[in-house]
């Protein structure tokens, strides 16, 4: 047994307790729906993805696939004012409108697409070994992803550095709690020692890539696992403190 059960406790202190806990677990949920609301649009498109973590901690500059694919001769029979009219498509602030434009004829984007490139780039295609299936060129939605030139800056210095003064004092905090809890909890010192260390690991790793992301993309995938790491242990912690604050004292032996 820890040196100070939270089990022993009355039932007033521990239901108080309880309620606070779970006062704890729901932040730990805002605060994904926070990250998710924040960031998921960062890339220009819907739901959160790497590439929005990418452009929030690192900045994204891609370059369209349909436009470095032409810079390739790629596909070698288009002939020169079909690429040529590709290109001028591509460099336009609003590729949608001009994408399917009727004044252009056969020279509208669609329609060379359609005349081009669906012997491959269609799902069901015969050709291209099946690229159709990896890279589809059918329905807008499919041509917008593979049209789009991406330019997202991120944070700037004194942004990331402000959030990190408030997320470390704030997660460090929370953090400590759940650990000094899960200290007094009837649960094996294994289980809850092994989800402290991942938790105040993780929680380091997050916060140390934050600054350094900037120059090395490599590093946001670090951070986002680290924090994904530091908010499950964090959570398993402050359940597991849940469930022995509910559940009756055991008996003494």
């Amino acid at each position: 047994m820890p040196p100070f059960p939270l089990s022993s406790l009355p039932l007033p202190f521990r239901l108080g307790l309880a309620a606070v806990v779970l006062v704890l677990l729901g932040g730990l949920a805002v605060s994904a729906s926070h990250l998710w609301l924040h960031h998921e649009k960062r890339d220009g498109r819907a739901g959160l993805t790497l590439d929005d973590l990418t452009g929030a901690y690192h900045g994204i500059q891609a370059v369209a696939p349909i436009l470095l694919s032409l810079d390739r001769g790629h596909p070698e029979q288009l002939p020169a004012a079909e690429r040529d009219a590709l290109r001028r498509w591509l460099g336009l602030s609003d590729l949608a409108v001009a994408y399917d434009d009727t004044k252009a004829g056969d020279m509208a984007p669609a329609e060379i697409l359609d005349r081009r490139c669906l012997s491959c780039h269609a799902r069901d295609a015969k050709d291209g070994d099946g690229i159709g299936k990896k890279v589809p060129l059918e329905y807008w939605d499919d041509v917008v992803k593979q049209a789009e030139s991406r330019v997202v800056q991120p944070n700037e210095v004194p942004i990331v550095v402000a959030s990190a003064h408030t997320h470390a004092l704030g997660m460090g905090s929370l953090t400590v709690v759940a650990i000094l809890l899960a200290a007094g909890s009837r649960w094996s010192r294994r289980g809850t020692g092994a989800l402290a260390l991942l938790a105040g690991l993780g929680l380091c790793v997050d916060l140390a890539c934050w600054l350094p992301a900037r120059e090395f993309a490599l590093l946001v995938p670090v951070l986002a696992g680290a924090g994904g790491l530091w908010a499950g242990c964090t959570g398993a912690l402050l359940l597991a403190v849940l469930g022995d604050l509910l559940l009756p004292a055991p008996r003494a032996r």
